[in-house]
């Protein structure tokens, strides 16, 4: 901490992507604006539903709050396990600097033998797509899962998934369509 204070948010955040470029995990300099939005919603909000596209359909995976971290764990372990579900991906935000520089720091903790770098960047990125929007109708999704369960379907959170490129994506024209359409 001593050696960046005198270091811009700029130069931080160069400085923690070029650290953990090198590394398997994944990181994030979060603006301050948005992360308080994030971690404002997780209050009111700590758990969520998450849909990681997989060769054949989706994984979906609970993410839950604690503090400044979110724990991500598979619907099945959680389904078999209860509450002695091991995490699989654990984001941790750092808010030391959030203030005084503007940025928070993101890292992670996986478990690489459930879950791969590009899957766990695909879960955080879900994490703004729907905690830190700007759209209420995204974001009602995560109301709904928590304050009224009943009325939640899952497949809301595929199609808002798909809709904002983070899904895969749709299955390419076969070229003889393409040439009979043409």
């Amino acid at each position: 901490m001593e050696k960046i204070q005198e270091m811009t948010g700029e130069e931080i955040t160069e400085l923690w992507m070029k650290y953990y470029s090198s590394h398997e995990t994944i990181s994030a300099v979060i603006p301050t604006q948005i992360y308080e939005m994030i971690l404002n919603r997780s209050a009111s909000c700590p758990m969520f539903l998450y849909a990681l596209p997989q060769n054949e359909g989706y994984e979906l995976f609970l993410g839950q709050w604690s503090g400044h971290e979110l724990h991500f764990t598979s619907l099945i372990n959680v389904q078999t396990m209860g509450e002695h579900a091991p995490s699989q991906l654990i984001l941790y935000h750092y808010p030391d600097l959030k203030e005084e520089k503007g940025v928070v720091l993101m890292t992670a903790e996986m478990d690489p033998k459930f879950i791969t770098v590009h899957q766990a960047q695909c879960l955080a990125n879900q994490v703004q797509l729907f905690y830190g929007t700007q759209r209420q109708e995204t974001f009602r999704l995560v109301e709904t899962f928590n304050h009224n369960p009943a009325d939640f379907k899952h497949m809301s959170v595929i199609a808002e998934l798909e809709q904002s490129g983070l899904g895969p994506a749709p299955p390419p024209r076969r070229l003889v369509e393409t040439l009979e359409t043409d």
